[in-house]
């Protein structure tokens, strides 16, 4: 270790971090000091914590040192990079790919219905992939299970808070992105290798409450030749919810119904919850009892909180007798005929309690080797992953010969050695499906390959439309299940007509077509650690305009190409493609609604038959071979195969092929490379398809395993081949039935959408508003001196309010309903009632008036209602503040101040040079505060109701200034709104 790197002492409070090289060349591990390194947490995310605490002897320094500052207990972490720098990663998060900009808090949470904004969900990955400018890239992993804060707000910089003390790890700079992914699974493990039956479709819906429904669904998936491998059971399967248990008149007999679901090509996978039913007598409560397993209040005593059941007690699953109790649970339960286990709720979810979790004060009696006796929020984070892990061991000890199965909606960084995840209770709307896919990709970024959306939306009721794109993408993320709320209309694929039904069909086959493919990616994932859906920038990590492209993604050298907005067919929108030849190709399948498939230059993807899980009789064995050569007339390609289930791929039990293909003097020859493992070739037949371009398509057959020679066409045919698939593909396209238009717009009952500004005028004052961007009011005129406050024009800026922080759930593109309109001349005075959906069974509802009484002022009534909160949140919805802001105008920016009386008695006059500032507590504004122009010789004065603010914010920008109203930052139910009243008046100064 360098003597500069020696020289922070060990008491610091602030300073460069200290290192050590571990684990291999280029990742290093920082510590704030020589006694932190000693003290720190056993690590819960790599896979060997001792590979952590090992030094290795290198002679490398590290390119880039954070800095600390230990402050009031948290530890402040800062790591500088060059301009220019991209940052990705930060695990299942909400909002756009590119995460410069962002700020993260890893705490996992029931965030059903979240927005694009929401800064915690329901796992959490204090890790950070930057991509410098030359497409150089460095990994960072704060490594700590508490609560802790990625902020990404100031350019090229990241910064991780959270309590003292943790150490940093560092992966790089390495060459490519993809290199520190390598590097990264090192450490926390790659995914666990899936049966490939899991990479078929799965149908599920809270809920298919019995076998009579389930056996109806698997049907009707066979009648209509849609493919689809799984079934799920939610918690309706069991008796009163009781986890281990089956309702005796819904599910008498569960073996038979999964006999029958195995004899038509299904697979079953039933849901596991944490909470226990808190009732003697129940024989699972009762063994846990006596084992001594449950979490401990502060004072002892098993916690007790409310889940499905009602009173629930929950596993400590930090415990290894606790997870070798629960595995043994696991492995009874799997006798019935479990094909899966679904670890729901696991965040740990607790009904009617406002943080919708159990308290932090809770003691875990964890193994030393993860951190000892600690309260919960030192395992909070952990909790999922800890399950999940006990649950696939209880899969292994039930059947040592097949793969498990579980998919997990908790977890931290490292749960994918155990598990696939779901992007959680997302909603029925268009921006959900967009998020879909940069949520996918970041969960891969961060180490989880085997993860996608509840395709269609959970929450809330798709149209036909909305449901149709998102099946045709869907089916193309690494993990394909459709899924739904309880109370919705239907979403299976035939729910919304047949055109609807139509795309999805395709939209399956295509993914059955690529399934060889797409398990040659996941054996690749699980032996090197390469994402199996990775971001287009990926194909070029050096062009900074493919950096933010979101609508696209990759599997290996194929380019995934969709349309995420209603407006926009496929065939309407400019594909962004990276530097290269990209040949595109379909399966004579061509549809607006469907994604865009382009293959590289220079690759060979196998495919194979589409009529796979259909029902329809297996007609071929052929394996087909698709080739885009590149500029020098050559491509390659893998195929992984083996049992498909199992572990004897790990023992030689498997073939992996390597195949080329190669141009000379007009003759393309695909033959194979070389081959590994001790799987004989199937006697096969092979179809190799060479891309010409557009679509067209050179075949020819052969056997597998023998040289096979193509004559290339003389140039003049090639172009009339090209030119014919061309004009072909855009009559399909034309002749494609369309799915109907039918997106209507929901509000609130009684609400109408208005088009047109809608002015208010009486007194004073003289107000225009605009409900269909954002609610906004937009003009704000003083009568009398003839002066309008606000900055504003239609399309942005004016008065609005968030309901969050520091984003826009109802901003300036989301459409508010015209609820009330009373019009003065009626005898009543001027006002108007506005409702905005925020999505999560959330409106942000708005009143304006301007009083009869007092036509001097006028007032708004803001405030965030739960209309209807799902059942799993317990009542209360997702983190939301109030926020109101207002974007006012400066016409003398010099001469303009804001002036207070604060409560504990201060006067403040605060000018733009000050910047930004925060007043909260007793520098809170004794409910008044002034925006003054000297030259007007005017006061806008807001008054607004103290008990209700929280935070006052002053924001200066160039010729404008925003001051807003914070309420707190709470969940909310039906009886706990949030609301801020507040009302404005101009008032003459000396």
């Amino acid at each position: 270790m360098s003597k500069e790197a020696m020289a922070v002492s060990e008491d610091a409070v602030s300073g460069n971090m200290i290192y050590q090289p571990i684990l291999k060349n280029g990742v290093f591990r920082f510590d704030c000091s020589a006694e932190d390194r000693l003290a720190a947490f056993p690590s819960l995310s790599f896979k060997n914590s001792k590979d952590r605490d090992t030094p290795i002897t290198g002679h490398e320094v590290p390119s880039y040192t954070p800095i600390f500052e230990c402050l009031m207990g948290q530890q402040i972490v800062k790591l500088e990079l060059p301009a220019g720098t991209s940052f990705y990663g930060t695990g299942e998060v909400s909002g756009q790919l590119e995460r410069s900009g962002k700020r993260v808090f890893t705490w996992n949470t029931d965030a059903w219905g979240y927005g694009p904004g929401t800064t915690s969900l329901y796992q959490s990955h204090p890790w950070v992939l930057a991509v410098l400018p030359n497409g150089e890239s460095l990994g960072v992993l704060a490594d700590t299970t508490r609560r802790c804060e990625i902020d990404l707000r100031n350019e090229s910089k990241i910064q991780f808070i959270a309590p003292s003390s943790y150490p940093i790890i560092t992966f790089g700079p390495f060459d490519t992105p993809a290199a520190v992914l390598k590097c990264l699974s090192d450490a926390i493990g790659t995914i666990f290798m899936p049966p490939k039956w899991s990479l078929g479709y799965h149908q599920c819906r809270w809920s298919y409450d019995s076998e009579k429904r389930v056996r109806e669904i698997a049907r009707i998936f066979r009648e209509k030749s849609i493919p689809c491998d799984v079934l799920w059971m939610d918690i309706d399967y069991m008796e009163g919810f009781r986890c281990f248990t089956f309702d005796k008149e819904r599910f008498p007999d569960p073996k038979s119904l999964v006999r029958d679901l195995h004899q038509n090509g299904f697979k079953a996978i039933w849901m596991l919850d944490p909470g226990i039913k808190y009732e003697e007598g129940f024989s699972v409560y009762d063994s846990g009892s006596k084992n001594d397993v449950w979490i401990q209040q502060a004072d002892g005593r098993p916690f007790v909180g409310e889940v499905w059941p009602g009173p629930c007690v929950f596993p400590d699953y930090t415990q290894a007798k606790v997870r070798s109790w629960w595995a043994n649970l696991v492995e009874d339960f799997v006798s019935n005929g479990v094909d899966g286990i679904w670890n729901d709720m696991n965040e740990p979810a607790v009904f009617k309690s406002v943080t919708k979790t159990m308290p932090e004060s809770n003691i875990h009696h964890g193994d030393d080797e993860l951190g000892g006796c600690q309260n919960h929020s030192h395992y909070h984070n952990a909790y999922g992953t800890l399950m999940a892990r006990s649950t696939y061991e209880g899969m292994k000890l039930a059947n040592a010969n097949k793969r498990p199965f579980v998919l997990t909606r908790a977890g931290f960084i490292g749960s994918q050695r155990y598990a696939a995840t779901w992007t959680g209770d997302n909603l029925s709307n268009w921006e959900h499906l967009h998020m879909s896919i940069s949520m996918v990709i970041q969960l891969g970024l961060s180490g989880q390959s085997l993860a996608g959306p509840d395709i269609g939306g959970f929450a809330g009721n798709a149209t036909p439309k909305l449901f149709g794109r998102w099946f045709a993408v869907g089916a193309m993320f690494p993990f394909c299940r459709g899924h739904s709320e309880s109370g919705t209309i239907d979403h299976e694929p035939w729910s919304f007509g047949e055109e609807c039904e139509e795309v999805c069909r395709l939209a399956l086959k295509r993914r059955y077509r690529l399934m060889p493919h797409i398990y040659t990616l996941f054996y690749l994932a699980y032996t090197t650690s390469i994402p199996v859906a990775t971001p287009t920038f990926f194909a070029d990590p050096k062009d900074p305009s493919l950096r933010t492209v979101e609508n696209s993604f990759l599997l290996g050298p194929v380019l995934v190409c969709a349309s995420t907005t209603p407006d926009k067919r496929i065939d309407e929108l400019n594909h962004v493609l990276p530097q290269g030849i990209w040949l595109r190709f379909d399966f004579n399948d061509s549809h607006p609604d469907l994604p865009t498939l382009y293959l590289k230059g220079g690759s060979i993807v196998p495919l194979g038959p589409s009529h796979q899980h259909t029902g329809e009789a297996n007609l071929s064995d052929d394996l087909t071979l698709l080739v885009a050569l590149d500029e020098y007339g050559k491509a390659n390609g893998i195929l992984f195969e083996d049992d498909g289930d199992g572990y004897e791929f790990t023992n030689g039990g498997y073939l992996l092929t390597h195949y080329i293909a190669e141009l000379q003097a007009s003759v393309i020859t695909v033959r194979v490379l070389k081959t590994e493992g001790l799987w004989e070739r199937p006697k096969r037949r092979l179809h190799v398809q060479i891309l010409l371009g557009e679509g067209a398509l050179l075949d020819a057959w052969g056997m597998d395993g023998e040289v096979l020679q193509i004559l290339m066409p003389a140039e003049d045919e090639v172009s009339k081949l090209v030119s014919m698939s061309e004009k072909l593909y855009h009559a399909r396209l034309e002749s494609a039935k369309q799915i109907p238009e039918v997106e209507d717009v929901s509000g609130h009952k009684g609400g109408q959408l208005s088009r047109s500004p809608i002015e208010l005028k009486s007194g004073e004052w003289a107000l225009k508003v605009v409900p269909w961007i954002g609610g906004r009011i937009i003009s704000m005129m003083h009568l009398p001196s003839g002066t309008q406050w606000l900055h504003s024009r239609v399309e942005v800026d004016g008065y609005e309010e968030f309901s969050g922080t520091e984003y826009r759930s109802a901003g300036c593109t989301e459409q508010y309903n015209v609820i009330e309109r009373d019009l003065e001349h009626a005898g009543e005075e001027e006002s108007l009632s506005l409702e905005g959906d925020i999505g999560g069974g959330l409106v942000l509802a708005r009143q304006i008036s301007i009083p009869k009484d007092n036509p001097k002022v006028f007032q708004i009534n803001s405030c965030i209602i739960a209309r209807k909160v799902g059942a799993g949140s317990g009542g209360f919805s997702r983190l939301v503040c109030l926020r109101v802001h207002p974007m006012f105008a400066l016409l003398h920016p010099t001469e303009t101040y804001i002036s207070f009386n604060s409560i504990d008695g201060s006067k403040h006059e605060v000018w733009p040079e000050s910047g930004e500032q925060f007043y909260e507590g007793d520098l809170l504004p004794n409910g008044e505060w002034m925006l003054i122009d000297k030259c007007l010789g005017l006061a806008l004065v807001n008054r607004f109701n103290v008990t209700e603010v929280g935070k006052c914010l002053i924001h200066w920008g160039t010729g404008t200034v925003n001051l807003e109203l914070w309420s707190e930052n709470r969940p909310v139910s039906k009886e706990s709104p949030l609301r801020i009243s507040h009302e404005y008046e101009v008032r003459a100064i000396a």
